[in-house]
């Protein structure tokens, strides 16, 4: 086991606490097995009724997953370590997604990637102040992954798409008008809020009602017509184009946003998106996932973009192909395109 991750129980609550703070929890592949034998054990044991998802300390819930050992992995092994983290990292979203407990995410903080991964399986997803969700995996040349396929395609009125595309951080408030958070908390009640569901976890949703407040205007419902608008198409050059035709600053702000995005990957995550829209399965979705993760890891994007997002910090990546126009339909075909038998991903 690690010590990344503090596992233990209170009462009939299991608790799961990310325990990596230098790194905002971004998960490592150790971190994803303590948390999925964990879950394996309370599974089967009577004496767990819920579970509790949190940090231990400091600003983020999960930053994400393990960008360095992704990147050495791709330059370095041709993707084989990469491959093995991402296989074991969808077990664990899938294996939460189908969990017959409840799960309560507290996103207190940043929740990225691999930390929107984890979250957004869980029955009960709770925001705050600090609350900041993105996938904004566009930018080093990934994809939306961990699910975010199934949970992006899902939220109505082109929002997930818009997110997927232009990786846009939303705050708590945002994420609760938007369906993603189901609560919205104040940071002070959630020490409260997590002792009430360690003492009576048959009464969640209660005390989740009890402690919860009315969240602020979101924001983005100000956007929503015109994402809905501008988002509308599942063809990128679409999108680009329809910004282009509208001489508002914010469409000059959101069309400046996609100019330093990958190409390859907001095609990537297009098609993604309205593949898993017509999916029946969650597990579905996860074996598609896993085959674009399986080859975009060793693409050019993506140690490009993580060397000038991440790395570097220049935020200057030479993206490859360089244009739209220059992602094929051949090369997004051959991303997508089914692995050998036994390589495929499989659920736990």
């Amino acid at each position: 086991m690690t010590d990344e991750v503090n596992i233990h129980t209170h009462g009939r609550t299991g608790h799961i606490s990310l325990n990596r703070p230098k790194a905002l929890h971004a998960l490592t592949l150790d971190m994803c097995h303590a948390m999925s034998k964990a879950l394996t054990g309370w599974a089967g044991d009577d004496g767990v009724e819920a579970v509790i998802l949190d940090h231990a300390e400091g600003r983020g819930f999960c930053a994400g997953g393990d960008i360095n050992l992704l990147r050495h992995s791709a330059l370095n092994d041709g993707g084989k370590s990469g491959r093995a983290f991402f296989h074991d990292e969808y077990q664990l979203n899938h294996q939460m997604m189908t969990y017959d407990k409840p799960i309560v995410a507290f996103m207190d903080g940043i929740t990225m990637g691999g930390g929107v991964g984890i979250a957004l399986p869980c029955k009960y997803r709770v925001a705050t102040e600090h609350t900041r969700f993105a996938m904004p995996e566009t930018g080093i040349g990934l994809f939306p992954d961990v699910g975010g396929g199934w949970h992006l395609s899902r939220l109505g009125g082109r929002l997930g798409q818009f997110l997927a595309l232009t990786g846009a951080r939303l705050d708590g408030a945002e994420c609760v008008w938007a369906g993603i958070a189901t609560h919205y908390l104040p940071s002070e009640k959630l020490a409260e809020a997590k002792a009430r569901i360690a003492e009576k976890p048959d009464r969640i949703s209660g005390i989740l009602s009890e402690l919860s407040e009315s969240p602020p205007t979101a924001r983005i419902e100000g956007n929503a017509d015109k994402i809905a608008k501008h988002f509308a198409s599942d063809r990128y050059e679409d999108i680009l184009a329809s910004l282009e035709a509208d001489d508002s600053e914010w469409a000059a702000k959101e069309l400046a946003t996609l100019r330093t995005k990958s190409p390859q990957t907001c095609k990537v995550a297009l098609r993604q998106l309205s593949e898993s829209e017509k999916l029946d399965s969650f597990a579905d979705n996860m074996v598609m996932e896993y085959r674009i993760a399986s080859r975009v890891l060793t693409r050019p994007d993506f140690a490009e973009g993580v060397r000038a997002v991440i790395v570097d910090k220049t935020n200057d990546p030479k993206w490859d192909p360089a244009t739209p126009e220059g992602v094929s339909e051949e090369l997004l075909d051959s991303i997508f395109a089914p692995l050998p038998a036994n390589e495929e991903w499989k659920p736990l």
